[in-house]
């Protein structure tokens, strides 16, 4: 468990300081879509708008895709203020948060920013990084206010089905908590995607996403908070706090994307599609790694049998102006996480790179 208040996130410093390179295999979402791909006019845009608690057509259109009404509908600055805001909704300094393990660093360190007392369940590499019920059990306690877990699994992109997502909304719930789920990855499964946890129980259920990782609209930082319409008021009051009114012009572009989402979605399917068979051909050749096979998505989390990662990743960086993500920032320093939504040229050229690094490190 943790106590002591984080005051940043070492993983998003790393992101922003040492990730970018020629070949990013770092970069967490699908290659950004040029604005010209997107049938945008001068007078869609407008630098200000009633956007107070929400701007209406906005929030009308993020309701339609999570099948929800508005008044659920939270519309925050990317997934990151989204998951900031859930969380801080919800706890208060010494509240119990029960946080899957491995995870995405930045969900620990904004509970612990918020004086959370974090306690952990893992997601273990022998069941694929599938969620054990009984493992939630064993690690809730009656101070308990917050489960959180990312669907699909940021690092290891495994799926939770709601075979297992339902019996942790009972569980919490037998001690008043709720159940957190960041489903930003969720849509990369595209027309496989399963229905929103949300859906299994309103009032037990709290989704956060965004545009930016499936569709490859970062830049318009729309994401977006799910959840019941008393709590939803609680968020939108918090972000007053620290967002006040958003930047109207991307709530105007993200209606224009939203409205043109199948076209969008079509894109980033058609080259995680091809990307994900070139990598699958690079693992298959590289028996110094453990992996499962692809399936869906656009992140893998590899397990290096001999070496360092460490080692590999500076190996990469000085050598190859290459970037993988090392393990160590979701808390297993014998894996990286390799992600696939670039351009097909850098990820051959990356994979190329990776290739030679794991040769000279062996």
């Amino acid at each position: 468990m943790t106590t002591q208040r984080a005051q940043g996130s070492e993983y998003m410093e790393w992101a922003k300081t040492r990730s970018q390179a020629r070949f990013n295999l770092a970069s967490s979402g699908v290659a950004e879509i040029p604005m010209s791909e997107l049938p945008i006019r001068l007078e869609d845009l407008e630098l200000t708008g009633p956007s107070f608690y929400g701007y209406p057509p906005l929030q009308e259109r993020l309701a339609k895709k999570a099948g929800v009404t508005p008044e659920c509908v939270v519309a925050a600055t990317g997934a990151s203020m989204a998951n900031y805001l859930a969380l801080a909704a919800f706890l208060e300094p010494g509240d119990h948060v029960l946080i899957e393990e491995p995870a995405y660093g930045p969900l620990v360190d904004a509970a612990s920013h918020l004086g959370a007392e974090i306690r952990r369940f893992p997601r273990c590499a022998e069941d694929a990084f599938a969620v054990d019920p009984d493992r939630v059990r064993s690690a809730l306690t009656p101070r308990t206010r917050l489960v959180v877990l990312s669907n699909l699994h940021n690092p290891s992109n495994a799926l939770v089905g709601e075979e297992a997502m339902r019996p942790i909304g009972e569980l919490a719930g037998r001690v008043g908590a709720r159940v957190m789920v960041d489903e930003v990855y969720l849509d990369a499964l595209f027309e496989h995607a399963p229905r929103s946890a949300f859906a299994l129980d309103p009032e037990r259920y709290v989704i956060t996403s965004s545009l930016t990782k499936a569709y490859g609209l970062g830049g318009l930082r729309c994401g977006w908070i799910v959840a019941d319409p008393s709590s939803a008021r609680r968020m939108w009051r918090l972000n007053d706090l620290f967002g006040v009114v958003p930047a109207h012009a991307a709530e105007r572009l993200s209606i224009v994307a939203l409205d043109h989402l199948p076209k969008v979605a079509a894109r980033a399917k058609a080259l995680l599609d091809g990307n994900r068979a070139t990598l699958q051909r690079f693992f298959d050749g590289r028996a110094e790694l453990d992996v499962p096979r692809l399936q869906a998505g656009m992140i893998a989390f590899p397990r290096l049998r001999r070496g360092s990662v460490d080692a590999m990743c500076a190996v990469l960086r000085e050598r190859y102006d290459t970037t993988v993500v090392p393990g160590r920032f979701f808390g297993l320093s014998d894996r990286f996480r390799v992600s696939y939504g670039c351009r097909p040229e850098t990820l051959a050229g990356g994979l190329d790179a990776l290739g030679v690094a794991l040769d000279e490190i062996a």
